[in-house]
């Protein structure tokens, strides 16, 4: 009986808190905003704008506006003010509802949705371009430079000509740098300079091309990139690698960017010459230790991506080899080697002058001698023809002798 009693008296203690509010929210009418309008105020993106409507009450209340996003990108979020602008790609259209959200103490009423849309623009199908990539690049000056790839659609004409824009925040600009492909189609496009900020974190970088051609109508294309997702980060700099009894040291600097040195990561590839074996090891820092095989020579390279700051992009290229270390069992195997072959030269020389090899293998090549006889003879053969009859047998001989050795001399 006590539990029912105070049963009751929690019911008609809640009935005399909410019954005041209950007429008085039933008697509020609320209304859909008016004039919703979506108008394209810039490449990929929308303004959308409503006004309160004038039958809606507005004492003692608050109002607020639901905003639905149904395309391209679902999103839902609620705003006090009668505009939003939203950035989206809009090659396939744009579609979004909005209707007022009255609040009173705890109570939340709502009208009905109003709905709006933007159709896509005109084109015959598959003729927009297909897999676009983009690429950042930030120099040592700090500018920011664009490189966008695509491929023609599958029904495109071969006379299709593409045209590339970009837009950063208010900034638009068009290519004036393209890279062709067989049929003479535009299929890349590189700003050397834009007006892209090194500085700011994860904004939106609008990339729109559209076409033209004398045999069908070409349907545009839009794509948004965050600025550091598309970024190729630098190689990092002034990468320093010695030895430090059995450790390895190693310290680098950033890449070039704007970010503090506690924005990136790193990898580190060390490579052992002497075993083969290869590692892959995720630094946080730009300074790095590792106890090591101080027999063996390594290859050392290092690259850099963003981390923790913003949004990671693309690793950046690695760094020159830089060589540490040397294998000694090698290199005293190559000295043995190098010792053992000169020896084993000098040995052989040594062998072969002993016993007379070199003139047995190698004998002298004899001079030859002339068989015509000379018209002008020599002093020899003048005086063997003014001797007289008078004269030995021995004594001619040794003349002979002596003439064909001084023949033999002179040839």
């Amino acid at each position: 009986m006590a539990s029912t009693i105070k049963v009751f008296l929690i019911l008609l203690w809640t009935a005399n808190f909410i019954q005041p509010n209950i007429p008085q929210a039933a008697r509020v009418q609320v209304f859909p905003p008016v004039n919703f309008t979506l108008t394209v105020s810039a490449l990929a993106q929308v303004l959308l704008e409503w006004k309160p409507n004038p039958n809606q009450e507005q004492k003692n209340y608050t109002i607020r506006y639901d905003v639905k996003i149904l395309s391209p990108v679902p999103e839902e979020y609620d705003t006090k003010k009668t505009h939003s602008i939203r950035t989206a790609a809009l090659h396939n259209g744009f579609s979004a509802h909005v209707r007022t959200l009255l609040l009173h103490n705890d109570l939340q009423i709502r009208s009905d949705w109003v709905k709006e849309k933007i159709p896509p623009p005109p084109g015959a199908p598959e003729t927009s371009v297909t897999n676009l990539s983009c690429v950042t690049r930030i120099s040592i000056s700090s500018t920011v430079s664009l490189h966008c790839t695509w491929l023609p659609g599958q029904e495109a004409p071969e006379d299709t000509k593409y045209f590339l824009f970009y837009r950063y925040e208010m900034y638009t600009e068009e290519c004036q740098d393209y890279i062709k492909d067989k049929w003479n189609r535009n299929t890349e496009c590189r700003f050397s300079v834009t007006h892209i900020d090194p500085e700011e974190v994860d904004n939106l970088i609008v990339v729109h091309i559209n076409g033209s051609s004398k045999y069908a109508a070409i349907k545009p294309f839009q794509q948004l990139f965050n600025q550091n997702a598309i970024e190729k980060v630098n190689v990092p700099r002034n990468v320093t690698v010695f030895l430090e009894q059995n450790d390895l040291l190693a310290t680098w600097e950033k890449p070039i960017s704007p970010f503090p040195k506690e924005c990136f990561e790193y990898e580190f590839y060390l490579f052992n010459l002497k075993s083969g074996n290869k590692q892959v090891l995720k630094i946080p820092a730009n300074d790095f230790r590792l106890r090591i095989d101080v027999t063996s020579r390594y290859s050392i390279q290092i690259r850099a991506n963003h981390h923790i700051c913003c949004t990671r992009g693309f690793w950046s290229d690695w760094s020159e080899i830089i060589y540490v270390g040397q294998n000694k069992l090698e290199n005293s195997t190559v000295w043995i080697l190098t010792v053992l072959c000169v020896s084993t030269f000098l040995l052989v020389a040594v062998m072969c002058k002993t016993n007379h090899i070199w003139s047995k293998l190698f004998p002298p090549v004899p001079t030859p001698r002339n068989k015509f006889r000379d018209p002008f003879p020599n002093n020899c053969e003048r005086a063997r023809t003014c001797t007289s009859e008078t004269e030995t047998e021995f004594g001619s001989f040794a003349e002979d002798l002596y003439c064909s050795t001084l023949d033999d001399s002179v040839f």
